[in-house]
């Protein structure tokens, strides 16, 4: 850990010209993999580490559907290496049952449900919007200046939690720190400058979302890259071919080195900002297996490499 309190950057040997470079994959409680990317034999409770041991990141996908407890984050923790981060999945409850309207309680008790218990390891907040949800600058302008801007002011909100996680709500930090958020959008109305000034005014990052479905848009709007990679042909399934990921590896690059994008999707005006940005990227290709490979195939074509250690025993 740093001076700072700020994770340190992955051991990837990684060139210093750019930022650190975080590749994983979202998820990684999959049946499917059992066998294939774990091996036989592994325990469910050990997926975790094993996963974690091969990529600097994961995305948190239970979080999305339900509030977990303290400890559950307590136990992510524990099994993960010193220099890896999570992205956390906002709840649904605020992003698609309320439809971010009303949401200060909710998102109180979603802080205060166990995520400060990362500590260090508690990297983006990832808010992902339902496709019926229209672009509304009143109503997106007022989430994103709701949400909390370091730890400490997360810890303040998650002090103002209800009944509903009483006698088992964690709102204390060791320290401040900053605390970062991404939206990633699905619909079509957000493809506006308006929503990108709203972003960059808020330093919220837009993901990068690559699908067949949805809006892909590159826009910079934060200090940090933010990319969702869910297949290009088939949504959730289809594999990544090596032109494909070439492809990415040079927009990645481009983001950790502060060039300018060799390619891109854009509703806002170009950003004269040019520093480094940190990239977290994540394979959501889980259905048919491909996300660890894919994984890993654009990590070599990175040149990144993880050093995170042996699993521990048990």
């Amino acid at each position: 850990m740093s001076e700072t309190g700020a994770p340190e950057e992955p051991s990837t040997g990684q060139s210093r010209r750019r930022a650190a470079i975080r590749i994983g994959v979202s998820g990684w409680t999959y049946a499917p993999w059992r066998g294939h990317f774990y091996p036989k034999g592994l325990t469910q409770a050990r997926e975790l580490s094993y996963a974690a041991r091969q990529f600097p990141t994961l995305e948190i996908n239970g979080t999305f559907y339900g509030l977990q407890r303290p400890e559950v984050f307590e136990r992510w923790a524990q099994s993960t290496p010193d220099a890896f981060v999570f992205a956390v999945k906002g709840s649904r409850f605020i992003t698609h049952t309320k439809r971010l309207r009303d949401v200060r309680l909710p998102l109180a008790n979603f802080l205060a449900s166990g995520l400060l218990n990362l500590g260090v390891k508690m990297g983006p907040l990832l808010w992902q919007l339902p496709p019926t949800l229209r672009f509304d600058p009143a109503l997106i302008g007022e989430f994103l200046a709701l949400l909390p801007k370091d730890t400490e002011a997360a810890a303040r909100l998650a002090g103002q939690h209800d009944a509903r996680v009483d006698g088992r709500a964690a709102v204390d930090i060791d320290f401040s720190r900053p605390l970062r958020h991404a939206v990633e959008i699905r619909h079509e109305s957000f493809r506006t400058s308006a929503f990108v000034d709203l972003l960059r005014e808020h330093g919220v990052a837009l993901v990068c979302a690559d699908t067949v479905k949805w809006p892909r848009l590159m826009d910079l709007t934060a200090d940090f890259a933010y990319c969702r990679l869910h297949g290009s042909t088939e949504l959730y399934r289809s594999r990544y071919p090596d032109d494909e990921l070439a492809l990415w590896a040079q927009r990645i690059g481009a983001w950790a080195e502060g060039k300018e994008m060799p390619d891109g999707d854009f509703a806002g005006a170009p950003t004269l900002d040019r520093r480094r940005r940190e990239v977290f990227v994540f394979f959501d290709n889980t259905d048919k297996r491909h996300a660890p490979e894919d994984a890993r195939r654009l990590m070599e074509m990175l040149d990144l490499r993880w050093e995170a250690g042996e699993e521990p025993a048990g």
